[in-house]
């Protein structure tokens, strides 16, 4: 049974940081991605690594964002520096074949950028 488990999440005022973390079980995944979803809005594309390797990322975090995945623990991390009060989100973690595609996905962490 596959399960992604996000963690990190909390409150933080802007200009600070955070790293998230999500742990998969079940399997190994080609590509990792992190989502979120700010209330009120869509959820949308944040950052993805594929291979372990190629990386990607949303224009609004680049530079600030920085995805990276230890494939010993199969977990992914996303380190937050910067953060914004528009960075405030429920951050999800999601796995697949490939960046287009993600099968599966976590419950969500919330953070919260104070202003």
């Amino acid at each position: 049974q596959v399960q992604l488990v996000e963690s990190g999440g909390g409150l933080v005022q802007a200009g600070g940081s955070l790293r998230l973390s999500c742990a998969a079980s079940g399997r190994t995944f080609s590509t990792m991605g992190w989502f979120r979803q700010a209330p009120g809005k869509e959820r949308e594309f944040v950052a993805s690594i594929s291979s372990g390797y190629y990386t990607y990322y949303a224009d609004s975090v680049k530079g600030r964002f920085a995805i990276s995945s230890d494939n010993a623990k199969n977990t992914v991390y996303l380190q937050m520096n910067s953060l914004k009060p528009e960075d405030t989100a429920v951050y999800y973690c999601a796995a697949g074949e490939n960046r287009n595609y993600y099968k599966y996905w976590g419950k969500g962490t919330l953070v919260t950028v104070s202003a």
